[in-house]
């Protein structure tokens, strides 16, 4: 039987130049393990209902799902400052609830409520909040490239020791504005760290028949940025690997382009047939579920027992169970709403009631 690896290189393939693998693992504290572990499971949790109230027409619009991609987010939040910025594309419900985002504001905004992160006006793909220093989630393809590193520029200017992590999918690395951007952030050494997810699929289209290169981390050599493939099915390989790259950043040293070699179990968006890949693929990918591989290797260290584990379960039930409550109480926005947000300026002139 053809491996994952067979089927689908750009997402799991092993770097065929040569270079050394990556440094060892470093060892994580118990609270780490813990963090990931329930970090990881409110994402799922939250987006498997999310899944099913799509279907029920509770949640209307577009809605991308993040489920099999949660060791990105996990990862690369205990390796980063809560000063840190991050700014990601239209998938983009993971990042914030890992963030710290109140889950109930986040369904709010899934459901288009008054009460959403948003003021319901973004809906799935425009999360934003600024609590937590998340930039926002972006609808235009690569839009967040130049965005990100306008961010770490601002970073850069005033001085201060933050940076900025910006994802983005695999089909948005084939758009101009990342070229750009790279060549300026390179210039410029900016503080920022790039990072594709590279699920294996732009939308419905595979990876190795829209590019050339399917090594999508060795475009960073063009522009001689630090860059390096990184097993994103493994949140452990994922924190370290955004570690090496904020030291870089806080350094002075400037960007680094990581590939988050990872998987959504789901298709592009809900309304996504999924024709274009096997059953047999996404459950071979399902045989090394980030949530899995965290959870073993916590019993395994003995940090918790299963029941442990199981009161956590019981206690993100509880959470996505009160968000859902949540936004079926809340408000839609009233029609005024619309006219607001608009402007900086609160008194515009030009605005027509």
């Amino acid at each position: 039987m053809a491996s994952v690896k067979d089927k689908n290189p750009a997402a799991a393939s092993q770097p065929k130049n040569g270079k050394a693998p990556a440094p060892a693992k470093t060892q994580h504290p118990k609270e780490r393990y813990l963090y990931w572990y329930e970090s990881m499971q409110l994402q799922r949790k939250f987006e498997e209902k999310a899944g099913q109230l799509y279907g029920q027409q509770k949640i209307r619009g577009f809605c991308h799902l993040y489920i099999g991609q949660e060791a990105g987010s996990s990862g690369s939040y205990t390796a980063l400052t809560k000063d840190d910025k991050w700014i990601t594309a239209y998938r983009d419900h993971g990042i914030p609830l890992a963030l710290g985002s109140d889950p109930k504001a986040v369904m709010a905004e899934l459901f288009a409520k008054q009460t959403g992160s948003s003021k319901g006006k973004g809906g799935s793909m425009h999360i934003f909040d600024k609590s937590v220093n998340f930039m926002g989630g972006h609808g235009i393809v690569g839009a967040q490239i130049p965005m990100g590193a306008g961010i770490a520029f601002a970073e850069k200017y005033n001085k201060t020791s933050n940076l900025c992590i910006c994802f983005m999918g695999d089909g948005a690395v084939r758009q101009g504005a990342l070229h750009e951007a790279f060549n300026m952030a390179m210039l410029w050494k900016l503080p920022v760290i790039f990072v594709v997810e590279n699920n294996g699929y732009a939308m419905g289209t595979s990876v190795a028949r829209t590019s050339n290169v399917t090594e999508l981390y060795t475009l960073g050599e063009s522009y001689d940025m630090p860059a390096e493939p990184v097993d994103a099915m493994d949140v452990e390989a994922v924190h370290d690997a955004v570690s090496r790259a904020a030291d870089r950043a806080r350094s002075g040293e400037g960007p680094t382009f990581l590939e988050f070699r990872t998987y959504r179990y789901r298709g592009h968006s809900m309304s996504d047939p999924q024709k274009y890949r096997s059953k047999e693929e996404v459950e071979q990918y399902k045989q090394r579920d980030p949530i899995e591989m965290v959870k073993s290797r916590i019993l395994e260290q003995k940090l918790a027992t299963e029941d442990d584990l199981a009161a956590i379960d019981q206690k993100i039930k509880g959470i996505v169970d009160e968000s859902v409550k949540f936004a079926e109480e809340s408000p839609y926005p009233p029609a005024e709403e619309a006219y607001k947000d608009v402007y900086v300026q609160k008194d515009y002139p030009f605005l027509m009631e």
